[in-house]
């Protein structure tokens, strides 16, 4: 299998037991760097501050309240931390772009599968309590709902589609031909 492509290139298809072991690629990527920037931290300021690492933080980019860390104190944390975020949230777009290939959508929906709820999660607690924000908020569970369901649990284009051929078939003809010695 080759990796590379299938945790950093968007082109192409992968079915749902590869998205599956990707997201536990992902997740225990994630949880090696917290326990790097927990390192960090007891390096440079011996105790472990509150830290988190998630696909949120790209939100906090047009959020300008959101660091209110000072920069000198913690560069080396802030540093890890951007150059963790960047590099699980490419993985993570992959990896769900080549799953939206086998549904036979574009990389477009994820405009609306991850960027509007993401804004919304971020901007929620500045919205008024008011009846007119409802309608946002159950669109942006929906949507979310949406995703998980399409990603993770609906087989996709049975045979090949624009986006390639099908991978369950590929592995069904791998599994099917003799092994070679």
């Amino acid at each position: 299998m080759d990796w590379t492509w299938y945790l950093f290139r968007f082109d192409g298809r992968t079915g749902r037991a590869g998205f599956w072991c990707s997201l536990i690629f992902v997740f225990c990527g994630m949880i090696l760097l917290l326990f790097l920037c927990a390192g960090i931290m007891v390096a440079f300021s011996g105790k472990i501050a509150s830290f988190s690492l998630d696909a949120d933080d790209i939100f906090k980019i047009v959020d300008p309240t959101a660091y209110r860390w000072s920069l000198l104190d913690h560069l080396p944390l802030l540093l890890l931390k951007l150059v963790a975020t960047g590099l699980l949230l490419w993985i993570y777009l992959a990896i769900v772009v080549k799953r939206l290939h086998d549904r036979d959508k574009s990389a477009w929906w994820l405009l609306a599968y991850f960027v509007l709820p993401g804004l919304y999660k971020q901007f929620e607690e500045r919205l008024p309590d008011s009846y007119w924000v409802l309608p946002l908020a159950l669109a942006s569970a929906l949507l979310t709902l949406c995703v998980f369901v399409e990603t993770g649990f609906l087989r996709g284009t049975i045979g090949p589609n624009r986006f390639g051929p099908d991978p369950e078939a590929e592995a069904a003809d791998d599994s099917a031909s003799p092994a070679k010695s």
